[in-house]
């Protein structure tokens, strides 16, 4: 799966309005290439793959397991292939851990309140060990997306198989990401990295880190409850999108750019969905949408965007599927909804750190 962050979270300078021309130039703007077809190819192999072997199998109940476990490769995307391995390991245990919560806790019934408590704590959580781990991308999109997606499906496959599925994908995933050793023109260092150990000052700010994304998943997923509308998780990916950046500018212009994007994928799914597609046509479509997001995720968000939407509610179709129209409007109003509720959050704390500078200098 797609839904990059390319950057950590990072405080928000007290200076600057984050509303400006720049602003709009930021979201139009396209940063060169940097041989990004060789990850995104790795990714749509690792997605593919393991979505055709489910689908032979006559599994497709399995397919949102393998979905998952491919996003182990999407860590380590520009690393040496030995710091490659290790960051790969490292986010596809992690995302291993939350697929098994996640399936237990669809067999626990906790309801939709419950649904958003826990997916608020995995948001932290996840946001907590991506940064401790030095995961890139950062934060926990993908926890909270796999976390509710699966742990919403009404009926589950058994769970030695689900897992199993999804370890299987992770294993393939981390292969894949070494398969540049392959050929001697692409093998890099074997050097193994000296280690970092984190600070206080470092767990502090992860701390704190954490402590934002479940308060924005929090709100998102409580607003979209209330409201009665489906796949609330979305909202919570939405709200927490807006949280990686260096500046508020930089922030807010993910915020629009996501909701922007998503309008335009929305477009691009109804035309996949609606005509009603075999399966096997509906893997090929994710492997391609995958492949597209890889090549635009670090260059122009907005636009990666309208190809993570078809991925994204084309794979929970693969193995469940409902009203495509009532899925497009869900859509709709859940990136709305969490759009809203991270910008809305980034301004506030800029505001507060302006107006905590003001005092300062004026003191």
């Amino acid at each position: 799966m797609a839904f990059r962050h390319p950057m950590p979270a990072a405080p928000i300078p007290p200076t600057g309005s984050p509303l400006s021309v720049p602003l709009l130039r930021d979201l139009v703007h396209m940063a060169p290439s940097a041989s990004d077809h060789h990850p995104a190819l790795r990714c749509a192999v690792g997605v593919g793959v393991p979505l055709f072997v489910v689908l032979l199998l006559g599994r497709l109940d399995l397919a949102v397991f393998a979905t998952f476990g491919a996003f182990a490769g999407i860590y380590g995307r520009n690393e040496a292939h030995r710091p490659r391995l290790a960051t790969q390991l490292r986010g596809g245990g992690l995302m291993f851990a939350v697929i098994l919560a996640a399936a237990l806790t669809a067999r626990a019934d906790v309801g939709p309140w419950g649904l958003v408590l826990l997916t608020s704590a995995v948001a932290g959580l996840g946001t907590f060990l991506a940064g401790l781990f030095r995961l890139r991308p950062g934060g926990s999109l993908f926890h909270i997306f796999a976390f509710a997606a699966i742990a919403s499906v009404p009926v589950q496959p058994p769970l030695g198989q689900g897992l199993m599925t999804a370890a299987a994908t992770v294993v393939f995933a981390v292969a894949l990401g070494q398969a540049g050793n392959l050929w001697p023109s692409h093998r890099t260092g074997w050097r193994r990295a000296p280690a970092d150990r984190p600070t206080a000052r470092h767990l502090a700010a992860l701390g704190r880190e954490a402590a934002l994304y479940v308060i924005a998943a929090l709100l998102a997923g409580s607003a979209a409850t209330l409201l009665g509308i489906g796949h609330t998780y979305w909202a919570m990916v939405a709200a927490t999108v807006p949280l990686v950046g260096q500046s508020a500018r930089a922030r807010v212009t993910r915020g629009l750019q996501r909701l922007l994007g998503t309008v335009a994928g929305l477009v691009l799914t109804g035309l996949i969905l609606l005509p009603g597609l075999p399966a096997w046509q509906l893997v090929v479509v994710i492997a391609v949408a995958q492949f597209a997001a890889e090549m635009f995720i670090l260059r122009q968000y907005a636009l990666a965007q309208v190809f993570v939407t078809p991925l994204a509610l084309v794979s929970t179709e693969l193995a469940h599927p409902t009203s495509p129209a009532g899925l497009l409007t869900d859509r709709a109003v859940e990136t709305g909804i969490g759009a809203f509720v991270g910008i809305a959050l980034v301004l506030a704390l800029h505001l507060r750190q302006r107006a905590v500078q003001t005092r300062s200098r004026t003191a």
